[in-house]
């Protein structure tokens, strides 16, 4: 299936970056920033770039799956990517790397890995340039993330390396916002009355 072939002829968004309209209802998702990995007329997967986990540091996940590190290679926190499949590892990272095993080329600069060898390169220091490690990803259904966007509950802006690698994770929401020339403190998640 080519990614020309989307439901009722909506754009194929894989490599675009979701940005979470205020007041969208869903607090995992309250000022997220989803980098979108696939999107076709059977749906979308996504990986939220911008909620740290605050207890799931890489370190501690080198440790539960027996990969030996360099030392201070594990001090990075693993991101919430996402409410589905909250078991299993993803990580996003720059297209200069590319596994033994599966890796989907999503986009000039961005590739997705999810097996365990793209941590061990990590671990070793032979991994990508780039990368953001994730439990978890966003999924949406068939003609789902279309009427989330049809109803304004997400921005759409391009990805770029620096807004998904480059910007701190409390920076990223703002950030992606500027990237469209909209200013955070201009949105509301409250409808105005003239």
């Amino acid at each position: 299936m080519t990614h020309a072939q989307i439901a009722s002829g909506a754009t194929d968004l894989t490599g675009s970056v979701l940005i979470a309209m205020p007041g969208m209802g869903d607090e995992r998702f309250e000022h997220a920033v989803i980098y979108l990995c696939a999107h076709s007329d059977e749906g979308a997967m996504g990986l939220i770039l911008n909620k740290p986990s605050s207890d799931v540091t890489l370190e501690g996940l080198f440790e539960q799956l027996g990969i030996d590190a360099a030392p201070g290679s594990g001090q990075v926190p693993v991101h919430f990517g996402g409410p589905v499949e909250m078991g299993r590892g993803f990580v996003l990272h720059s297209d200069d790397y590319r596994s033994e095993l599966t890796t989907l080329q999503v986009d000039d600069g961005f590739s997705m890995t999810g097996t365990l060898d793209v941590l061990e390169h990590i671990a070793r220091g032979d991994g990508p340039d780039a990368w953001i490690a994730m439990l978890g990803y966003a999924g949406w259904g068939p003609g789902q993330l279309e009427d989330e966007l049809a109803e304004n509950a997400w921005l759409v802006c391009p990805a770029s390396h620096e807004l998904v690698f480059g910007t701190p994770d409390d920076a990223k929401w703002g950030a992606a916002l500027d990237s469209l020339g909209i200013a955070a403190l201009a949105l509301s998640a409250e409808g105005g009355r003239a």
